[in-house]
């Protein structure tokens, strides 16, 4: 999205988790990616996160008004009227074409469109700090540690978080009795809205807890019993009690109103999952939220949001459930294949509404999936290897990748699609895919210049092709959120971009059971 710079020097490079039971190391978890990955896994807290994305979409021109809420809402063919109070206390009232609710677990949102959030609240209770530790352990190195009783069952446990800082961690544990929120709060519907605010009493436990603030004795405490070694904590930046549930809507959205993120699914932290998949969330609404309001694709367009991701938030809540109550090592797959699932790159919407093209062999990136990223793409100017990932930041359209070991061929399919018009009916506004074109790596250099305009690459290092497995000569589309559209010959590419384009105004996805 063009924030990796930003984040990646923010951020501290998570490697691994050291994992303690009863006081001895059982495991020693690497976190690696395969190295056609461009980035490993990173620790960054959230206050950091909130501020990388507060400073770039104020560089876009968006403001973010803070302390503004949301009342009511009402919706029609045309648009959404939604009445708000401001900080300052004032109603207003506000006419919008969409409106997007992601105002997290007890979502104001999700409530007034009549959306289920069935699913259930675990009994514990957590502490959470943000604290600094004086002991010796491998930089970059979470901790879990865990205590299990003569039955089998874990009666005491210690996560910590590596945190950008020296020494700096974020901690959490078991609540003890004392700070327990259960007795006063015995339904579990007195959890805040995150920001410290009185309870919503709308039964969802998740989040924040608006009572008492642990201190950095009850926090050194659990160190002194669960740690790896002897530890003095100091400089706590904050501390909180915290419940955690796990849901999901019924659906993502209806008419003009959507859920994302927290106010569409809840789960526990396993993983860091949850800000993730709630931006993944946005990124895929929003390029069609952009074509719908530009007149450039049909509003059921957006019906494959809920089509799209709820299948995603399935399968967060539950693998993060089933680690929370069984381990990580729950699931049976190669470590590789854990590895790419917990960074989010094995997301596909494969079989979904959008992906339609089947052109390509099984085991090739077929439309649905994530665009592979690779590296050794050389041009004739650049002194360097470039990443495909690198070419394509920053570009919000869609882009048509052509693939050939002949520069002719790749000049008459860019020819060809340099403009598609829709189909009789509909739009007439013009869809222009930004072109590139990759060059097999046997063909001879020099020859990128006959693609006059088009940029050209060449793919020096054979990564593409392997990465893409092209059949012979062949197109890509790949979306604004960076997962292929299409797939096809070459010698089609005109009619295969149209049919593409004539998807993105596909008939209403039938209702959901």
């Amino acid at each position: 999205m063009g924030l990796a710079r930003a984040a990646l020097e923010a951020a501290i490079d998570m490697r691994g988790q050291l994992v303690y039971v009863n006081g001895r190391e059982r495991v020693r978890i690497e976190l690696t990616l395969p190295p056609e990955v461009p980035y490993g896994f990173a620790a960054l807290p959230q206050y950091e996160t909130e501020r990388l994305l507060e400073e770039y979409v104020i560089g876009l021109g968006t403001t973010i008004e803070r302390g503004t809420e949301l009342l009511s809402f009402t919706q029609d063919e045309d648009g959404v009227t939604a009445v708000l109070r401001t900080a300052a206390g004032a109603e207003e009232e506000a006419r919008v074409g969409y409106l997007i609710g992601c105002d997290g677990a007890h979502s104001t949102v999700r409530k007034q469109l009549g959306l289920t959030f069935e699913g259930g609240a675990f009994p514990e209770e957590y502490m959470l700090a943000d604290v600094e530790a004086d002991w010796d352990l491998p930089y970059g190195y979470g901790v879990r540690s865990s205590h299990v009783a003569d039955d089998g069952s874990t009666d005491d446990l210690l996560v910590c978080i590596p945190l950008p800082g020296t020494g700096r961690y974020r901690m959490s544990m078991l609540v003890p009795p004392g700070l327990s929120t259960a007795a006063t709060v015995p339904d579990g519907t007195g959890s805040s809205d995150g920001t410290g605010g009185t309870a919503r009493g709308d039964g969802v436990a998740h989040g924040l807890e608006a009572g008492r603030a642990p201190e950095l004795p009850h926090i050194q405490a659990v160190v002194d019993r669960l740690g790896p070694m002897p530890a003095t904590l100091s400089r706590m930046r904050w501390s909180s009690v915290f419940r955690i549930s796990h849901r999901i809507v019924d659906r993502y959205g209806e008419g003009r109103v959507f859920v994302a993120g927290d106010a569409a699914h809840i789960h526990p932290p396993t993983g860091a999952q949850g800000m993730n998949t709630g931006i993944q969330d946005a990124g895929n609404l929003a390029w069609k939220l952009a074509l719908a309001c530009r007149g450039e694709a049909g509003p059921d367009l957006l019906a494959s949001y809920d089509a799209e991701r709820r299948p995603v938030g399935e399968e967060v809540v539950g693998r993060t459930v089933r680690h929370a109550t069984q381990g990580t090592d729950a699931d049976p797959d190669d470590p590789r294949t854990v590895m790419l699932r917990e960074a989010q790159l094995l997301v596909s919407y494969r079989g979904g509404p959008l992906a339609r093209s089947t052109y390509g062999q099984a085991r090739a990136p077929r439309p649905g999936d994530r665009a592979p990223d690779c590296a050794g793409l050389t041009t004739a100017v650049a002194a360097y290897l470039l990443r495909l990932l690198d070419i394509l930041r920053g570009r919000t359209e869609h882009v048509l990748l052509l693939y050939a070991a002949e520069p002719a061929q790749l000049a008459a399919a860019a020819v060809a699609s340099g403009v598609v018009r829709w189909p009789d009916g509909g739009p007439q506004a013009e869809h222009r895919p930004q072109t590139l074109a990759v060059l097999a790596r046997e063909a001879p250099r020099t020859g990128l210049d006959g693609l006059a305009a088009v940029p050209g690459y060449h793919d020096a290092a054979g990564e593409f092709a392997r990465l893409y497995d092209p059949d012979g000569p062949t197109g890509f589309v790949v979306r604004p959120d960076g997962h292929l559209g299409a797939r096809f010959p070459l010698a089609v590419a005109a009619a295969a971009l149209r049919d593409y384009v004539a998807s993105l105004s596909m008939p209403a996805a039938s209702p959901r059971a």
